[in-house]
């Protein structure tokens, strides 16, 4: 089933976040190499901002008070909306893609048990990841917290979410191997 396939793979990112970065300081944490470079901190923040944006219109399909556009519903559209965002978050892709205004990460020093959320917050996404079983099986299309008019399943969202914290593991790394470090 998807769903173990996406909770172990959220176990796994965690695991790398916390291995590879448990033992920075807030400052290393904090660390940018430029003003236009996001700190792993950042980079952190910025997985939770996104992944728990999906959160409200999970509550409104469960609600039913959740309303996709029309041609949501046209196969070949979301189809056409999930490949295209699930590629651009993939970890392989070289093009830098900027984020939508709602997912910035906070502009100031982030907090030093931001690990710690991400801990916490990886966990809750598990949940809502494995009690979204029905709604896979249903085939429920959404759109994007971002914009109204990208809709894709539920199915590609959670594809997307993991894709794109693999992604920012990897930037992260980037700015890590360049952070200067105490001699």
């Amino acid at each position: 089933m998807k769903v173990d396939r996406w909770s172990s793979d959220l176990d796994e990112i965690t695991n790398s976040f916390k291995q590879a970065f448990g033992t920075l300081s807030i400052d290393e944490l904090n660390w940018k190499p430029n003003a236009s470079i996001w700190s792993v901190a950042q980079i952190i923040h910025h997985i939770i901002v996104v992944n728990e944006s999906y959160y409200p219109i999970m509550e409104q399909i469960r609600n039913n008070t959740f309303y996709v556009p029309r041609f949501g519903q046209i196969g070949f559209i979301n189809r056409f909306f999930g490949k295209l965002i699930l590629n651009s978050v993939q970890p392989t892709q070289k093009r830098k893609v900027k984020t939508f205004p709602i997912w910035e990460p906070e502009l100031s020093a982030i907090r030093s048990d931001i690990l710690k959320q991400f801990e916490k917050h990886q966990a809750e996404l598990k949940q809502v990841v494995s009690s979204s079983n029905d709604l896979i099986v249903k085939n429920t299309v959404i759109s994007s917290p971002a914009n109204r008019m990208i809709v894709y399943k539920l199915e590609t969202a959670f594809d997307i979410m993991v894709a794109h914290e693999k992604r920012h593991f990897k930037q992260a790394q980037e700015i890590n191997n360049i952070r200067p470090t105490k001699s």
